[in-house]
């Protein structure tokens, strides 16, 4: 029997997951978090093999929680499951130590493959994935300027794009609001814009974020 930690913000998100691993025969669900504190006490009290996490939640998320978990059991095995299909999260997560990565609109067989091969020492990634993650190893690779951005500036040019304010960003990462405004201003150098619309644009261009959630 294979055990998870199922870790997401939203109860009607967790009941549905519930449903699926135990209708799998071989997945049991052994407990819940809601946050990121929730995560790592269950992570300390508890005995399972897989942690299906969320990379949105409130407090400590994303690649920071998964490196916290990691840091806590190293052999731990941590499935993502996101709502970003950008292929730049999941490289972003492999790297901090996450086993797999999968999109929430992926089909339920897809999610019980996934959790079972991670389970069974394998990594669970896209093909697009796999290759950003061979041209990043291999020595002056040059990739799209959002690629150089740190795993903290990735994270505020993302919620940046998608309406919030510094003031807003420096609450939901617990940061103050200048050190969110040095993230700022280190990326919109990095990536060599001028104002939010740029950021924007850029992002639509390189698809970083749909249509429908910028800003407008």
């Amino acid at each position: 029997m294979i055990r998870v930690l199922i870790a997401d913000d939203h109860t009607i998100m967790r009941e549905g997951l519930k449903q699926l691993l135990f209708a799998a025969g071989d997945l049991e669900v052994v407990g819940e978090a809601s946050d990121g504190t929730e995560v790592m006490r269950q992570v300390r009290a508890l005995d399972f093999s897989v942690l299906l996490l969320d990379m949105s939640m409130p407090g400590r998320s994303g690649v920071d929680l998964i490196k916290l978990v990691k840091a806590e059991k190293p052999r731990l095995r941590v499935l993502v499951l996101s709502m970003h299909q950008e292929h730049q999260y999941a490289v972003r997560a492999i790297k901090a130590g996450a086993s797999g990565y999968v999109t929430k609109e992926s089909a339920a067989t897809l999610l019980v493959t996934a959790i079972r091969k991670v389970a069974g020492g394998g990594a669970f990634i896209s093909a697009e994935v796999a290759e950003q993650l061979a041209l990043d190893a291999m020595p002056h690779s040059d990739g799209p300027p959002h690629t150089t951005l740190s795993d903290r500036e990735y994270q505020v040019f993302n919620l940046l794009v998608s309406g919030k304010s510094v003031t807003d960003i420096a609450a939901q990462l617990n940061l103050s609001g200048k050190t969110v405004s040095t993230h700022k201003a280190r990326l919109m150098e990095k990536l060599n814009l001028s104002n939010g619309a740029e950021l924007i644009h850029y992002a639509l261009k390189h698809r970083l974020v749909d249509d429908s959630s910028a800003p407008a």
